[in-house]
């Protein structure tokens, strides 16, 4: 009889050493988990279904079924900006692939870390036309960081680590990793952690100290400077070094459509938005500078109106992560290529010296600032139609929900107003799609942020046109418990695009009616919709229905939340630099500024 000591004979068991053997989809799934993943948004198809046959079976990875997949791709944009994590987006080939393709671009736009998985026909099959064959690495690969293309089972862990890796660092953006469905079912050992060989692949963070120095002295030495604070700002985490920066120099900040959040709307000094539909001490601010201290941003062409007239005094000092931005777009006389964070933190000091010698003054410079602000401060005019006033409500919701809450904005006027109505006093607290304007983008994307903030208020600000191309989303909400809040500005129209036709095209409103608001067919009723998706539809059309139906919503925690806003749809976004002009161009209100020139 064996004693304790005694091995008992039978197979013996594998070495330590030895990695275990895994199907490529188990190498995706134990890669995932290695690399801290723990929610991602996806729909299977064929192509990917070894994978979910897997993930079936995973306690570490939360998987949201989408009804869509630019719905997934948008949930894991949502996710990302509001946590700071990476976001994490699967589909399968062809159609399910290129249903990811618009969510992708956003990203890519906007700097956001994603890593978007697909599956792929049969390795021996591709280049044939197969069923549901799309060169999705091809069609991807101008909206990427990088896009790679799995074939053997054993590259998996490498190239999921290498994926993840280029995402979330240097400049953030999506990563595709598209995966052969022989890929995942055949078997290699899971070797991890795998080696990660990226050649020319090496960010710089630290920027040369010969250049810090030189910023330091231009600023020192200014007498109009302006920090133009951009996305990069929050996506390096340096709002915390942005502040004490901004308060060392006394200099005042614009932060851009991209950037709310990363200096707090309620610090003096602070301008507020700048550029198409920014406010006017921000605009003019810019325009009358003598130094543009740029951090992660890339002069948009909606920030800086007609390029040669933009701040044409200005020297500019431009910090960013990506080489590539410098000096694209303007010159720089000081380029700085670095981690925002890490160069705000250098710069400082740098700062502190440069100014014991000159000992700058902003005096004149901040009393120009000030009576820009009296002048010109941020309004809007209630309508005269009898309807309620988007502004107002959208400024209600701000007010009701603080700045602890998220605000997710589709794309149009409800998102300029939400940038310029909402006061935001944290990065991460303002979603949107910035550069590809993606309108759908806001309830997918308010769906991610709630799964990564569960404990936050999450607000889906919408309009009519933008929430009828994702509002399937809700299905997904109301089954996994989601409780997001969704504001629809119903003002029955495409409403930039109406705007524009009242300004720029003598009012001939060309196919943006979308009958579903006030006096209209109401097609579809947003309520009997929300309903029909099992959250809780509230319509409102009168002032004194406003802050009670906020209220219900914030309340309302067990299913999501539509409202259906019913505004005028005569309101526009004010101020306003028309499109290929001068910012000095800048109007204030309808009939306060310079004569437009048609486009």
């Amino acid at each position: 009889m064996p004693t304790e000591a005694t091995p008992v004979p039978g197979p013996s068991a594998p070495s330590r050493s030895e990695p275990p053997v895994l199907t490529g989809s188990g190498a995706i799934l134990a890669s995932l988990e290695k690399l801290g993943v723990t929610d991602v948004f996806g729909l299977p198809g064929g192509a990917i279904m070894p994978f979910y046959d897997e993930l079936m079976a995973s306690t570490a990875i939360r998987h949201i079924l989408v009804r869509h997949e630019q719905g997934a791709g948008h949930a894991a944009e949502g996710y990302a900006v509001a946590s700071g994590r990476l976001g994490v987006c699967i589909a399968t080939s062809g159609p399910g692939a290129t249903n990811l393709v618009t969510a992708i671009a956003d990203a890519y736009m906007d700097s956001v870390p994603l890593l978007a998985i697909t599956g792929q026909v049969f390795s021996t099959s591709m280049g044939t036309d197969a069923f549901q064959e799309v060169d999705i690495t091809g069609i991807t690969m101008p909206i990427t960081k990088h896009s790679f293309l799995v074939t053997k089972p054993e590259d998996v862990p490498g190239v999921l680590a290498a994926a993840v890796h280029i995402a979330t660092t240097g400049r953030p953006g999506p990563v595709l990793v598209d995966v052969t469905k022989d890929a995942q079912q055949k078997s290699a050992p899971f070797i991890w952690p795998p080696k990660i060989d990226l050649p020319g692949y090496r960010p710089v963070t630290k920027a040369h100290g010969k250049q810090i120095n030189a910023a330091a002295q231009l600023i020192a030495e200014s007498r109009r400077p302006v920090l133009y604070v951009g996305g990069g700002v929050i996506r390096a985490g340096a709002h915390a070094e942005l502040l004490r920066f901004a308060e060392e120099t006394g200099a005042p900040v614009v932060t851009t459509l991209m950037a709310r959040g990363a200096f707090p709307d309620s610090h003096q000094q602070n301008l507020g938005m700048p550029g198409m539909h920014g406010t006017v001490p921000s605009v003019l601010a810019l325009q009358e500078s003598d130094l543009l201290i740029a951090l992660g941003a890339r002069f948009d062409d909606r920030v800086t109106g007609k390029v040669s007239e933009f701040a044409p005094h200005a020297k500019v000092i431009h910090v960013d992560i990506d080489p590539a931005e410098i000096g694209k777009i303007r010159a720089a006389d000081v380029p700085i290529v670095g981690d925002a964070r890490e160069v705000l933190l250098d710069l400082l000091p740098a700062y502190r010296v440069a100014a014991k010698a000159v000992k700058p003054d902003f005096s004149d410079w901040w009393k120009r600032i000030e009576s820009l602000r009296t002048q010109y401060p941020l309004g809007y005019t209630m309508p005269d139609d009898g309807l309620l006033s988007p502004q107002w409500i959208i400024e209600k919701i701000g007010e009701l929900s603080g700045p602890e809450a998220v605000y997710a904005a589709g794309v149009g006027q409800h998102q300029m107003w939400a940038a310029q109505f909402i006061k935001y006093e944290r990065p991460g607290s303002w979603l949107n799609s910035g550069g590809a304007g993606t309108m759908g983008y806001a309830v997918p994307a308010a769906m991610g942020a709630k799964v990564a903030q569960p404990d936050r208020l999450v607000w889906a600000i919408d309009g009519d046109g933008c929430f009828q191309m994702t509002n399937q989303e809700l299905a997904t909400c109301t089954i996994n418990e989601i409780p997001i809040k969704v504001a629809v500005i119903n003002n029955s129209s495409l409403g930039m695009v109406r705007q524009w036709q009242t300004l720029f095209y003598d009012g001939r409103h060309s196919f943006t009616d979308l009958n579903t608001g006030h006096d209209t067919a109401m097609i579809p009723d947003f309520i009997k919709m929300a309903d029909a998706y099992g959250a809780l539809g509230i319509r409102v059309t009168k002032p004194e229905e406003v802050e009670p139906a906020i209220r219900l919503a914030m309340e309302t925690n067990d299913r999501p939340v539509v409202i259906d806003f019913i505004v005028s749809r005569d309101a526009m976004v004010w101020p306003m630099v028309p499109q290929g002009v001068g910012n000095s161009q800048v109007q204030y209100a309808r009939d306060h500024a310079p004569e437009w020139e048609r486009e």
